[in-house]
């Protein structure tokens, strides 16, 4: 299994693990040694939080390396006139009967609450590819489905300004 990612976000995860690996590992194995010394480890309350953040970031320098090394780069070009990675909508929502902004991104940067929206999700999916005007049927499972229609969309790039995601 692979995500699809950009180029820019396995520079930004490849950045992120030299960063654990060579600032953050070293500070966080002398936090342990520093907090061991205290004593008794049983009862000793630093050394089980410095343990916890030690194990914490080697747990997300796996998953770093793990996601660089099953990507598929992808590109994020797209036609002038249809809806691509990084590209800005506005969007109207039958159902809820109200405009939406949101921008589609890859998977890795995508938090629905500040509108940047997965292009795996099913918005993501069923707006890529398409065109201002036209009406998209967005289907999340039997029970729940709605209409949007794309008013407008502003092209967009894939620039380092969207951090990935933690988890």
């Amino acid at each position: 299994m692979y995500d699809e990612l950009t180029a820019v976000d396995v520079k930004k995860m490849r950045e992120e693990i030299d960063y654990r690996v060579q600032v953050l590992r070293p500070k966080l194995i002398a936090d342990v040694q520093t907090a061991r010394a205290f004593g008794d480890l049983s009862e000793n309350f630093e050394y089980k939080c410095a343990k916890q953040e030690k194990n914490r970031n080697e747990s997300r320098i796996r998953y770093l390396q793990r996601m660089v090394s099953t990507a598929k780069v992808i590109s994020a070009d797209s036609g002038d006139d249809t809806v691509g990675l990084f590209d800005k909508l506005v969007v109207f929502h039958e159902k809820l009967n109200r405009e939406m902004t949101m921008r589609i991104v890859t998977t890795l940067r995508a938090d629905a609450g500040k509108g940047l929206i997965s292009k795996e999700s099913p918005v993501g999916k069923a707006l890529l590819g398409r065109k201002a005007g036209d009406r998209v049927h967005v289907k999340v499972s039997e029970d729940v489905q709605y209409d949007m229609v794309i008013r407008s969309i502003e092209k967009g790039e894939d620039d380092e300004s969207l951090a990935i995601r933690r988890y």
